[in-house]
């Protein structure tokens, strides 16, 4: 049977007797004996907008290049996401060919945008992907667009423009 279990999430500047005393306070934990408690952690990461060029190298150095976490986006999916960006990065510089990031009307491309550019470059901070680094979306008519439908037609345009940013991409591969 199983006898510690893990639980994620709990980042906390709590002292550990402390977080002890409240998760006994949940019905299901009170006899629990706590192995480890959680902790804060700090993640290093470059100044992306300052420091990297639009081709995701180094503007001192144009053969390093970073991903991931260190290049100021978190979450696993975003840093998977920027890791399949430098690879084609790399093999464009390998193959003597132009490189662009995807549009940033597509989340892949919003957040290697928020990466070259930042909102700030001077307090530059890691981001996650989310809706708020799209450009907005053109109103029909002026009337502003219920939010039920926005993240549809964020999905459909970023569809879009990411099957046209890939097209181009094949294009320049074959070549």
């Amino acid at each position: 049977p199983t006898t510690m279990y893990s639980m994620v999430g709990f980042q906390t500047k709590m002292k550990w007797n402390e977080q002890k005393r409240i998760f006994k306070q949940i019905p299901a934990l009170e006899k629990a004996e706590f192995v480890r408690m959680g902790s804060v952690h700090r993640n290093s990461f470059v100044n992306s907008p300052e420091l990297l060029s639009k081709k995701l190298s180094f503007k001192q150095n144009e053969r390093l290049f970073v991903a991931g976490q260190i290049s100021g986006v978190e979450g696993y999916m975003e840093s998977t996401a920027s890791g399949l960006l430098v690879s084609q990065a790399i093999l464009a510089l390998l193959h003597d060919r132009d490189f662009s990031v995807p549009p940033k009307t597509s989340m892949m491309g919003a957040l290697a945008h928020y990466v070259l550019e930042g909102l700030e470059s001077k307090n530059f901070q890691p981001m996650n992907t989310n809706f708020g680094l799209f450009p907005p979306l053109a109103k029909p008519n002026g009337k502003k667009i219920p939010k039920k439908e926005k993240k549809i037609l964020y999905a459909k345009r970023a569809e879009k423009d990411f099957a046209e940013w890939l097209e181009l991409v094949k294009i320049k591969a074959a070549r």
